[in-house]
């Protein structure tokens, strides 16, 4: 089955294909709060490397969901945000974090019960 396909048959399929990974959905969480330069991005996500957040943000920006803009001066004074497709996805990153607090206070009390 080609990967087109696959994204037909399955939406999930498809989603992993544009955000998938470890790094992009922290990137997307990152521009939520507004645009970004690449330093602030860096700055906020201290454990991605260099090269790493460089080629996430061109495949966001390749898929749509993210937007650089570079102001023509010099230095270039470069910003990223959401593009309309990606601030789409702020209620599933939400939801994302959402659960992920709602679990890990789970796994905390589960843990502290373990120990008792």
């Amino acid at each position: 089955m080609n990967k087109e396909i696959a994204n037909v048959v399955c939406p999930v399929t498809y989603i992993m294909n544009k955000i998938g990974g470890h790094w992009k959905p922290i990137i997307l969480y990152q521009l939520m709060s507004g645009p970004k330069r690449y330093s602030e991005l860096k700055r906020a996500i201290p454990a991605i490397t260099e090269k790493m957040l460089i080629q996430h943000l061109k495949q966001l920006q390749a898929d749509n969901l993210v937007i650089r803009d570079a102001e023509p001066v010099v230095p270039p004074i470069v910003t990223y945000s959401l593009s309309s497709a990606g601030a789409e996805l702020k209620p599933v990153m939400n939801a994302m974090a959402d659960w992920a607090l709602r679990d890990s206070k789970r796994c905390v009390q589960e843990e502290m019960v373990e120990q008792d």
